[in-house]
């Protein structure tokens, strides 16, 4: 699994970091989403797909 952040779509709701916080952080400054893992375990596979499906701007991309 890899995955993708598009920065620009981004609209800081934060709802990733709440869905998978080992993968996904939050800038101070604006919160626009910081990737902290590209390639995340396979244990957290799930918690991603949770947050690429809740992300409201559709943000994150996921590749298998």
């Amino acid at each position: 699994m890899k995955v993708v952040i598009d920065e620009d779509k981004c609209v800081a709701a934060g709802q990733c970091v709440a869905a998978a916080h080992q993968v996904f952080d939050q800038r101070e400054e604006d919160g626009i989403v910081v990737l902290l893992d590209e390639n995340p375990p396979a244990e957290l596979a799930d918690d991603v797909r949770q947050a690429a499906s809740v992300c409201p701007a559709l943000a994150i991309t996921i590749e298998e």
